[in-house]
């Protein structure tokens, strides 16, 4: 590096200019000569995102990482802004969680040529290269909401699937793995499909006003906690948010395991969730990204933290983390084994 300097001071200034631009280009380390990366948060008014936020700073010290974050807030367009910025900064590597997963690739295009290798958290992008997904199975996530209600309905009645956003591949993969799952095993259920946007005002509008017509309902999934308080409102309002074993009760699945979920699974009123690993999609964004850095390289397998690296296209591997179902008493449902909502291993019931 002193030779690099005194070679940028001694030229005139226009090559001085291109030789520091270089120079900035070149840096493989913040100031506390760790290597710099860069986590574009996706949103910060969730409870899962939040719980990713806290431990994101906590894995990059553990990981021995310089961190930068920006915060995109469920807008495209800002998280292509926040990763000019990061290229600005000199980050050597960069984790986003793209919300709009076709909208991306530009970005990801351009990211790619500034040879800035980037690992995507949650969601996977339907086109363009990344260095790593770290991502649970969503369809997993349909199919064990399925089983589960499946189970407690008897294989009949009615329920309300409260969608995300199906501009994201987790929209996409939720719904179709529901639908898929609820036609092969159990035909005398009826679903009734609601677009939401992740928005829960709207999925608390829209689960009303399914109440209302068919006040037969047994049975509603949630396909992200954001719709969990607006589900709650709801039933209450309709004098439904009672104990299982009251004839009444709407069996309620969700999807991320915050603590709210958990606490709402033991005292009764949901009955399952599928506990998303916000603490490992932090780690291992960070883990993926040191690797990158450090040159390392990855195949499709098992890998030493009981994942499952797949290929999912021609230069594209996702880590597909373990995300359990969990229920008051851990029992098996359709075939799928669950964790009971108090178990110490869930990131939910260890946030201080």
């Amino acid at each position: 590096m002193r030779l690099r300097t005194a070679l940028c001071s001694a030229v005139s200034a226009l090559s001085a200019l291109a030789l520091l631009s270089a120079c900035s280009n070149a840096s493989t380390t913040s100031s506390d000569g760790k290597p710099l990366i860069g986590v574009d948060y996706p949103r910060s008014d969730t409870d899962f995102w939040n719980s990713y936020i806290k431990y994101t700073p906590e894995y990059a010290k553990e990981l021995g990482l310089s961190l930068k974050t920006t915060n995109s807030q469920n807008d495209v367009a800002k998280l292509t802004a926040n990763a000019q910025t990061f290229i600005s900064q000199g980050v050597k590597g960069l984790a986003m969680a793209p919300q709009d997963t076709a909208a991306i690739a530009p970005t990801l295009a351009q990211l790619e040529a500034k040879k800035i290798p980037v690992v995507t958290v949650d969601t996977r992008p339907d086109t363009g290269k990344v260095y790593m997904v770290v991502r649970a199975d969503n369809r997993a996530y349909g199919e064990k909401a399925c089983q589960y209600l499946g189970t407690k309905l008897g294989g009949k009645g009615k329920v309300v699937m409260l969608q995300g956003g199906l501009d994201s591949i987790n929209g996409r993969d939720r719904t179709e793995a529901f639908n898929d799952c609820m036609k092969k095993n159990y035909p005398g259920i009826k679903v009734l499909g609601e677009a939401t946007n992740w928005d829960g005002a709207v999925a608390a509008q829209k689960l009303q006003t399914d109440l209302t017509a068919n006040p037969d309902i047994k049975g509603v999934y949630m396909q992200s906690s954001f719709a969990l308080a607006g589900t709650l409102q709801v039933l209450k309002q309709k004098g439904l948010l009672v104990d299982p074993s009251d004839k009444k009760h709407v069996f309620v699945v969700s999807n991320d395991g915050i603590p709210e979920e958990l606490k709402s699974i033991g005292e009764g009123k949901i009955d399952a969730t599928v506990s998303q690993p916000a603490d490992l999609y932090a780690k291992y964004a960070l883990y993926y990204l040191k690797a990158a850095i450090d040159g390392k390289t990855f195949k499709p397998g098992e890998t030493d933290h009981d994942s499952t690296i797949i290929q999912v296209r021609e230069g594209l591997l996702e880590d597909q983390l373990s995300a359990p179902l969990v229920t008051a008493d851990g029992g098996t449902y359709g075939g799928v084994p669950s964790v009971k909502s108090d178990d110490k291993s869930l990131w939910g019931n260890n946030l201080g």
